[in-house]
């Protein structure tokens, strides 16, 4: 295990992304294969990045070279609801740089996608992948493998010293932290100590290429964008959300039944997510606002509509540590099923290194603004406030 935190290539298989993206990618090809869309980069802490512009565009190089290997496309053959038809495409599939804007603009690393949402929709996760291991070979180009294993060995003893053996049997805990991983080295060197150290509580990865060369599930349903596109896709705003539930069922037919919940809040979406689509579903994910009240909602409203909250499943995704997740966890056992899918926490943990906070978020979608609010301040991403004006006031957030 001695060695550098750094491997050869940061993102060396098509497949080096988050389930999410492929799923997702799938229902546009056969829903919205002609949609346009435009992502834009943002840092949240305001860190500069300008500096890494080179080393970021030599990565793009190679990025654009990948293909879907044979393997690879034996992997995704074997999960059922995968299509042949997304498959043969995937296969033909590249990564077209005409559609990827980097530049410097005003002192600042500027990114933007504009192009085919069936073209664009891969660039995300490994664009941020890159951005963050480009800045981490930087800033720390002496970390070494072992010191992330000491931080994943003290987080260990501390969950196994606070949480009892009977809470260790339900506790389950997914790998979320491809985007913002300090290197692909740690991630996959975390993936393999989670699989070892835990196999009772580890569930999977999000991550495709580790989930198919460590044996373990690919974990993942949709992310915000599904819904944001929905804003633009065709229904009166205020039916946009359940136009994006609606297309999901269609597409997955009972299959990858986690819903997400923030993009409009909480609130919103439960006005939404009616006795139709709460049997369809087999669950919720969490992304923004306080963690327990957010499930507090979702149980009580799986009680109004006379569904038994132990049958249905919360997934908790943000900002996660093992303290935090036992917290959650502890608070809801008994009541409803949890999982919670983490992130920097465990791919970015090394002595004296700071993660970065960033976000590539999509913009508009054929040629209209479409936004995220969230149940969190701050995480509202939108380049036209008279549409989020008028986004909170046709679905009624204050």
């Amino acid at each position: 295990m001695r060695g550098s935190a750094f491997g050869d290539a940061i993102v060396a298989s098509l497949l080096d992304t988050d389930f999410y993206k492929l799923t997702m990618m799938q229902a546009v090809l056969h829903h919205y294969p002609n949609a346009e869309v435009e992502w834009a980069f943002r840092s949240r802490t305001g860190e500069d990045l300008s500096t890494h512009l080179e080393a970021i565009r030599e990565q793009l190089d190679a990025l654009a070279g990948l293909r879907l290997s044979a393997e690879e496309q034996a992997f995704l053959e074997r999960i059922p609801y995968m299509q042949p038809d997304f498959i043969r495409f995937l296969r033909l599939f590249r990564f077209d740089l005409s559609y990827l804007h980097l530049a410097v603009e005003d002192g600042e690393l500027a990114i933007r996608l504009k192009g085919p949402w069936l073209h664009v929709i891969l660039f995300e996760v490994p664009l941020l992948a890159i951005i963050s291991e480009v800045r981490n070979r930087a800033r720390y180009p002496q970390a070494r493998l072992e010191q992330a294993r000491e931080r994943f060995d003290e987080k260990c003893r501390w969950l196994r010293q606070q949480a009892t053996a009977q809470e260790l049997k339900t506790f389950r805990l997914a790998d979320f932290g491809t985007r913002r991983r300090f290197s692909s080295a740690v991630q996959a060197a975390v993936v393999d100590w989670l699989k070892r150290d835990f196999p009772g509580c580890f569930i999977g990865t999000s991550n495709v290429h580790l989930a198919r060369t460590h044996g373990v599930k690919p974990m993942g349903t949709m992310a915000h964008e599904w819904l944001m596109a929905h804003q633009q896709l065709g229904p009166r705003l205020i039916d946009s959300q359940s136009a994006a539930l609606d297309c999901w069922v269609r597409e997955y037919r009972g299959a990858l039944g986690v819903a997400l919940t923030d993009c409009i809040t909480m609130d919103a979406f439960l006005r939404d997510f009616d006795l139709f689509f709460a049997k369809l579903f087999d669950g919720l994910r969490h992304d923004s606002g306080d963690p327990v009240e957010w499930a507090e909602k979702a149980i009580a409203h799986y009680r109004r509509l006379n569904i038994d909250p132990a049958s249905r499943r919360l997934v908790f995704s943000d900002a996660l540590d093992f303290e935090k997740a036992l917290g959650i966890h502890r608070a809801l056992e008994g009541r409803i099923q949890t999982s919670f899918g983490i992130g920097t926490y465990l791919t970015c943990d090394l002595p004296g290194v700071e993660p970065t906070n960033m976000v590539i978020k999509m913009t508009a979608c054929n040629g209209q603004p479409v936004a995220k609010i969230s149940d969190s301040p701050g995480k509202t991403m939108c380049r036209d406030p008279a549409f989020v004006s008028y986004l909170k006031h046709v679905f009624g957030v204050v």
